[in-house]
């Protein structure tokens, strides 16, 4: 089950933790932003952040320093900011799809495979597992740990996928709100975009620099995505085995 909230027509806003505190007051203890990168690239895997943090801390947490959706910040500000961005979270975790993932299922179903893994990982770092019970924290140890989900975007992708044959078992599944333009909204979604996108930017530019051959498709600058010089190498070279060949590519 999961609701949709659209954005008012008004001015930008910043992101706060209203959204995160209202699910709180619903009776969720854990409380997960997430956010994807990659969709839109030729090349490459497509991520899903994820960034938690406990119910139990909202009354003294703040919203961190510089946090906004990804792309209106720069790439040196988002590195500046990535390492403090996961020690503001509970836990952080970034799932992926690869491409030739994509070729398989379509981009929507990968993209709900790429948030479970996120969600797996990061509750298993939280020691989230066994019987779903939370060892640590007394308000929650004594039953079954409750996760709310902020997903940006318009469709819950993740409950789509959840249970079926390629996703992981998350140990407690999430209730997924979806909300249009999360991450200038919700500070745990834009938390979740920026380390997404820093962890795929590195990625991209540490395949290119492993092989010679990638060189021509410029990923150190374009991290994959259609830019002229990345589909004129594709009409040249022809697709790498990095590439979403199911996609119209130059």
């Amino acid at each position: 089950m999961s609701r949709t909230l659209r954005e008012p027509n008004h001015q930008r806003p910043v992101p706060t933790l209203d959204m995160e505190r209202d699910l709180a007051t619903q009776g969720y203890d854990l409380i997960v932003g997430f956010d994807e990168v990659g969709r839109g690239s030729l090349a490459g895997p497509v991520m899903v952040g994820a960034a938690a943090i406990w119910a139990r801390d909202l009354p003294t947490l703040a919203v961190p320093d510089g946090v906004a959706d990804s792309k209106m910040l720069t790439e040196h500000r988002r590195e500046a900011i990535f390492h403090p961005l996961r020690q503001w979270c509970a836990s952080s975790a970034v799932g992926q799809a690869s491409n030739t993932e994509i070729d398989e299922w379509g981009i929507t179903y990968a993209l709900g495979v790429a948030a479970l893994r996120a969600l797996d990982e990061l509750e298993r770092q939280l020691g989230i597992g066994e019987d779903s019970q939370l060892s640590a924290g007394d308000d929650v140890s004594a039953r079954a740990i409750r996760v709310g989900g902020i997903l940006d975007g318009p469709n819950d992708y993740i409950t789509a996928a959840l249970g079926t044959f390629d996703a992981p078992d998350v140990p407690a599944p999430a209730h997924i709100t979806t909300q249009v333009k999360g991450d200038q909204h919700c500070a745990t979604v834009a938390a979740a975009a920026v380390i997404a996108k820093v962890t795929r930017d590195r990625l991209m530019v540490d395949i290119a620099a492993g092989n010679p051959e990638y060189g021509p498709y410029d990923w150190a600058h374009n991290k994959g995505y259609g830019s002229r010089k990345h589909r004129d190498a594709i009409a040249e070279y022809g697709p790498t085995p990095l590439h979403r060949v199911s996609w119209h590519l130059t």
